[in-house]
C-alpha cells in the first residue's frame, strides 16, 4: 500500500497542471492573450472535464519560448508559428536521424565488435620521411 501511494505521490508531482489564472499571474499576461496563443494555435491546452483549459510544464515551456520571440526578440505572431513549426519538423527529423544512426549501428556493426578493436588498437605503420639538417640551426 505505502508503495502504491508513492508511485502516485511521484507520478503527481511529475505532472503539475495550472489553470489559465495561475499561468497568466505566473507570467505577467492577460488570459486572453493565452485565450488568443490557443486560437492560433501556438499553444494546446489540455481542458478538463469541465472544459476549464490547464498547462502542463511542457505547456509553460512552450509560453516561455512564445514571450522571448514576441517581448525580447520582437517576432509576431505569425513569425512565432514558423519558428515553432521549425522547432517541430527539426525534432522529427532528429528523430529520425537517431533512429537510422541505430539502424546502421545494429544492421553493420553488430558482432563486429571485436574485429574494430583490434583495428583499434593495432600499431599504425608510418612512411619514413628523410631528416634534413640545416647547418645554420647547428651555429647559432
Amino acid at each position: 500500500m505505502k508503495r502504491g501511494r508513492k508511485n502516485r505521490k511521484n507520478s503527481e508531482k511529475e505532472k503539475k497542471f495550472y489553470m489559465i489564472s495561475a499561468v497568466s499571474a505566473m507570467y505577467n499576461i492577460h488570459p486572453q492573450t493565452l485565450r488568443l496563443y490557443e486560437r492560433e494555435g501556438l499553444l494546446k491546452p489540455s481542458r478538463t472535464e469541465g472544459n476549464t483549459r490547464i498547462y502542463t510544464e511542457e505547456d509553460l515551456k512552450k509560453l516561455e519560448l512564445i514571450l522571448n520571440l514576441s517581448r525580447e526578440m520582437g517576432v509576431n505572431l505569425a513569425g512565432i508559428e514558423i519558428i515553432l513549426n521549425m522547432r517541430e519538423k527539426m525534432e522529427k527529423i532528429q528523430e529520425e536521424v537517431n533512429l537510422l544512426l541505430e539502424y546502421i549501428k545494429n544492421e553493420f556493426f553488430s558482432g563486429k565488435e571485436e574485429e574494430f578493436n583490434k583495428k583499434k588498437d593495432a600499431i599504425v605503420r608510418s612512411v619514413s620521411a628523410k631528416i634534413i639538417k640545416k647547418e645554420e640551426d647547428f651555429g647559432k
